[in-house]
């Protein structure tokens, strides 16, 4: 069964194309009463929408269907590197800026609730991420996605979700009511990274259900290299941040001393 009709497209494009628009429009818009927007923020956020629109329409997204290299470079954009980018924009912030105040405060009362707080845990959030794709990939999930549109769909918007909520729980870059320890993060982020590794080479040496060998190692190649990658810029992230938070504490005691 082929899931990626016409009909799914123009509504994965226009939901695509209406983020394009409403992030600036929002910041245009409240740079008028507030201080000015970042300019970088309008970047990382129209980068994450093209990254994350490469792996849901068009060449990309075909080749998936029919071949799991290109699946596994789609999870990779989808998964990884379009929720950093998209978190580095910091919408959360942006949205509280343009609703009204009541309504505001009842966003960031949720925000605060103990179920996001939950959710957002960095050991629940790296178990989302990295315990769904080994449910994808080691069942018959994989296989069956591609017979059920609404099950394809569910499963892209799943990867999206858990990438962004885990890479939100590392780095607190938008607003962040539930913070944890940097030595905290980092310890599940490695851990994260050990998990995401093992699970590669799992099915570099047992293919999923469907997918040729050859398709399967390649595949496997992409997800433990390729995740390096992004997995790189998160670790530099983390440390920059650590950085400025004990550094200043580290010159005042040299300098009293």
């Amino acid at each position: 069964m082929h899931v990626s009709g016409g009909g799914y497209e123009a509504l994965v494009s226009l939901v695509l194309l209406s983020g394009l628009l409403i992030y600036p429009l929002a910041a245009v818009t409240t740079s008028r009463h507030y201080k000015s927007w970042p300019l970088h923020r309008y970047g990382f956020w129209i980068a994450g929408v093209l990254t994350a629109g490469l792996a849901l329409v068009g060449p990309l997204a075909t080749y998936a269907h029919a071949n799991f290299v290109g699946h596994m470079i789609g999870h990779l954009l989808l998964g990884m590197l379009a929720p950093l980018l998209l978190a580095l924009a910091a919408p959360m912030t942006l949205m509280l800026r343009t609703l009204r105040v009541g309504t505001a405060r009842h966003v960031t009362r949720l925000l605060k609730s103990r179920v996001l707080q939950f959710i957002t845990h960095p050991a629940t959030a790296a178990v989302l991420n990295i315990g769904g794709l080994y449910v994808l990939y080691l069942t018959n999930v994989y296989s069956l996605m591609h017979e059920s549109a609404l099950l394809y769909a569910l499963i892209h918007l799943h990867v999206f979700l858990a990438g962004y909520v885990f890479t939100i729980s590392l780095i607190y870059v938008d607003l962040t009511p539930h913070r944890y320890s940097y030595v905290y993060r980092a310890t599940i982020l490695v851990l994260a990274l050990a998990g995401h590794k093992i699970l590669a080479k799992l099915i570099y040496a047992n293919p999923p259900n469907g997918v040729p060998r050859g398709e399967a190692e390649a595949g496997a190649l992409w997800m433990y290299y390729g995740g390096d990658v992004v997995d790189v810029i998160l670790i530099i992230i983390l440390c920059y941040q650590w950085y400025k938070a004990t550094a200043p504490r580290h010159l005042a005691l040299r300098d009293n001393g």
